[in-house]
């Protein structure tokens, strides 16, 4: 996998970017019917049709790929019918048929490609692709899409080239490190899945033009210091400005250097080093 570039016949063209989809098993097939399902858009608004998160709406029309993020078909190997692109999340899916006929969608891990067998249960090898209770993964491993809670399904690293590291055990919890280089504790019971996800050269993926930010789904983003002292605490003024104030949000919240979490969140006891400040990639 890597990225391809064209010929700049337009200037959106000179400096985007796409992936080569080498890793993609078939680009002419289409996906497993039987676990699509519709995604309807929001734009932003809530039930009431008040915006409440701006700069979203429109987008190109994509069907969801139902995944399978709890992996609880226990002792049943799988064989990987394909590697496909899914447009609702940065890595490629990989389509599994178990030996019973039953299919279904996980992430892909780097390196996994059609024809191979997975599994997954608490008394396997750990190998990449195998999905195994933290108690029985092996000290330093890379893992992905971990659960937060026993049986709830993978919530942690599950965009493309993220992985942690199982870094410790004592009694019944795990040391998880981060790829933010915090270090939380989880449930030795929560399950994970061995290896790195996939197409981790999307963070190098340059746009080239506004239009295709529009397919995303993404609006043009307007400055605070643009707009009208009614719109925003940063507008107005005669001329160009410099803000006069710390950057804030339309709200006022400030948007640098604010701590985002909750004070009394009740999981913050299970964050045993924080991550260091600034910004994250």
């Amino acid at each position: 996998m890597g990225i391809r570039l064209y010929k700049p016949v337009t200037a959106g063209r000179r400096g985007g970017s796409v992936s080569d989809f080498v890793e993609i098993t078939d680009r002419k097939k289409k996906p497993e019917k039987s676990l699509l399902t519709p995604r309807k858009k929001k734009g932003g608004r809530n039930f009431q049709g008040v915006t409440c998160t701006r700069f979203r709406g429109g987008g190109h029309k994509k069907m969801y790929r139902v995944i399978d993020f709890k992996r609880v078909k226990d002792n049943v190997w799988a064989s990987v019918v394909s590697i496909e692109y899914d447009p609702n999340r940065t890595c490629r899916i990989a389509l599994l048929q178990y030996e019973d006929g039953v299919k279904s969608y996980v992430l892909a891990p780097d390196g996994l490609k059609a024809g191979d067998r997975v599994i997954s249960g608490t008394d396997i090898e750990p190998r990449m692709g195998h999905c195994m209770p933290l108690r029985k993964i092996p000290l330093g491993m890379n893992v992905h899409c971990i659960e937060m809670q026993p049986g709830r399904g993978g919530q942690i690293c599950r965009s493309a080239g993220c992985s942690a590291t199982l870094s410790a055990r004592e009694g019944d919890w795990a040391q998880v490190t981060m790829p933010s280089g915090e270090v939380r504790r989880v449930s030795a019971d929560c399950r994970a899945t061995i290896g790195v996800i996939g197409n981790p050269d999307h963070m190098n993926i340059s746009l080239g033009k506004a239009g295709r930010k529009r397919w995303m789904g993404k609006r043009p983003h307007t400055r605070g210091t643009s707009m009208n002292p009614v719109d925003h605490p940063m507008g107005g003024g005669e001329g160009r400005t410099a803000g006069g104030r710390h950057p804030c949000g339309p709200t006022g919240v400030l948007a640098k250097g604010g701590k985002t979490r909750k004070k009394r969140k009740p999981s913050n006891k299970a964050i045993i080093r924080r991550r260091r400040p600034g910004a994250h990639h």
